[in-house]
This record gives C-alpha cells, structure tokens and sequence, in this order.
C-alpha cells in the first residue's frame, strides 16, 4: 500500500505512468490496427515493408537506434493521411477497445497515488491525440506524448513535432516538475520499458513493471521494485458507476506505431491464409 495521504504543506508529488504494456496490456496502437488496415491507411506494399520493423517492436527487442530508424520511416509512411480519417477511426473503436484491457492493478495504483493526494500523469510514446482520451478514461490529470505536425490541408507532414522517447520524456517531468511544484524526490514512476530508465531515474521511487529482460537487470542491479501486472478489467467492472463519456470531437491516430502495428497485424494474416492454401 502507498503512504498515507501526504501533508498539503508539503511540495507536490506525482506518479509518473508510461502506458502501454504498463497501464494496458497491449500497444495502444496495435489495439486499432484491424481498423486502420480496413480503413484504408495502409497498402499492402507498405505492410511488407514493416512488418519486420514491427515484429522487433513487439518482441521488445528494438534498441535506440532501431527505434530511430522505425521512427522515420513510419513518420513518412504516415505523411499524406487524412487526420478526420483517422480521428473518425479511433473515435468510433476507442472506448470498446481500450477500456476491456487496462491492467487492474494499474488502475488501483493510480486510484491509491489519487488518494495519497498526487497528480497521475500518462507518459507515452503513442500520440497525443490518442494518448488524451485514453488518460481521461483513467482519470489522470495530464498526459506526455508524441505531437505528430498536420499541414494546412489536414492530413500528416510526416514531421514530428515533439517525440516523447528514453531522455525526452524525463526532461518533459522535470518541467512538469517545475511548473507544477512537484518535489521528484518524492514522485513514482512506471514503466516496463528499459528505454524509459532516464524517466524512472529522474524519480525518488522508481519500479519497473512487467519489464524486459534488460529492463529487469536493471532493476535488480538498482534495487528497484518490479511489479507483476496480469489482470486487464473493465473500468466498469471496477466502478461501478463509470459511463462512457460522448465520442470525444477530437481523437487522433497515434500514426507512427499504427503504422507499424497494422504492418504486423496484415503480415501474419497474409501469411497464415498461404500456409492454410
């Protein structure tokens, strides 16, 4: 159990919370690639080519370097979508996939920092635009994330415009802290991703949950507490009394991991309808 509820005279804290596969139990992008692929986003030449990219991503075995990699290429393939399109897309599938696979343990952690009296903020390489909704669905009081730049035409320049990966997102809570007054000495962090160790380091309670091998030697060397989540639920299963808010006017794609979430989604279908033929 967390500490008791922290004196208001005291700096501020918060709880510092990277989202997928920490919060939920799945790519917050890959959640909605069956609906981008049929939505028309992609192209079957464009699957081929990340498929292996994706594959990589999904093992947890993309180091820096290939994560830049990935990054530029998935950042031109997005450059001409439509974003009404892809706000339309992820508006209409949002709340039904999302809510059935956020991990109950995370949800009863964010509940407990809420009750000790700290902010909760979401901090996610997916995109803003996807990454909001998801946070106000948790309750959480802000949220990091990537900043895709759309044109005057409102499609994707395929420019990035802020990335929020490994070292940017620990800058992103030292200004928060900052601006917010939150003492770090006293705040937590998440995540399962080695990549993310400057944000857990720039934190006075760091843990490491459902971490990755690199990750877990890390957290071992330092002592850090890992934390097994397993158990997706329902908010409204949680809370009772949880409704789903209206379709939110403005939701957008996370463009740079649905592309690649669907590459790998397209892909092993392609291949397992030749295996069965």
């Amino acid at each position: 159990m967390l500490k008791d509820v922290e004196n208001h005279l005291s700096p501020r804290t918060a709880a510092f919370f990277d989202l997928d596969k920490t919060v939920i139990a799945k790519s917050s992008t890959l959640t909605f690639s069956k609906s981008f692929y049929q939505g028309g986003l992609i192209n079957r030449r464009a699957v081929l080519r990340t498929a292996y990219s994706q594959f990589v991503f999904l093992a947890g075995g993309a180091d820096h370097e290939q994560m830049e990699r990935m990054r530029k290429y998935l950042s031109a393939l997005c450059r001409g979508w439509n974003v009404q399109q892809v706000r339309e897309i992820v508006a209409e599938t949002l709340h039904d996939l999302i809510d059935p696979i956020i991990y109950d343990e995370a949800a009863t952690l964010i509940e407990e920092h809420h009750t000790s009296g700290r902010d909760v903020v979401i901090v996610s390489t997916s995109g803003a635009e996807v990454v909001e909704p998801i946070g106000e669905l948790l309750g959480a009081d802000r949220v990091v994330a990537t900043r895709m730049m759309v044109g005057d035409d409102g499609c994707f320049t395929g420019e990035v415009e802020y990335y929020a990966y490994g070292p940017t997102k620990a800058e992103a809570i030292r200004e928060l802290a900052a601006s917010e007054g939150y003492d770090l000495a006293r705040c937590y962090a998440y995540s399962d991703s080695v990549t993310d160790i400057p944000m857990l380091e720039a934190v006075g309670h760091p843990h490491a949950v459902n971490p990755g091998r690199a990750l877990r030697r890390e957290a071992l060397a330092r002592e850090w507490p890992i934390l097994d989540f397993h158990r997706p639920v329902r908010l409204k299963q949680r809370f009772p009394a949880f409704s789903v808010p209206p379709r939110p006017a403005l939701v957008a794609a996370a463009a740079i991991g649905a592309a690649a979430a669907t590459a790998g989604l397209v892909w092993y279908a392609s291949r397992r309808r030749s295996t069965v033929a």
